[in-house]
């Protein structure tokens, strides 16, 4: 099921949006909800990255510390 949202937005957007969405000959919707799905993952990803940034347990280590972890070498 899809609902329907309304939004107001610059003028200078919607030409962007549009002229996006003519060289990749798809449509405004489309465009929009693609944007608003990245958007979303990534600000999550962004929370979880803050919330482990406060987290005082947490234990900080070093890049060095985690190659070693991986097995990657110099």
């Amino acid at each position: 099921m899809a609902t329907s949202i309304t939004v107001r937005v610059p003028d200078n957007l919607v030409d962007q949006l549009d002229e996006l969405a003519v060289s990749l000959e798809r449509s405004r919707a489309y465009l929009v909800k693609k944007a608003m799905e990245m958007y979303l993952s990534e600000y999550a990803d962004y929370l979880i990255a803050l919330e482990r940034l406060r987290d005082k347990d947490d234990d900080i280590i070093s890049s060095q510390e985690m190659k070693n972890l991986l097995g990657i070498s110099d």
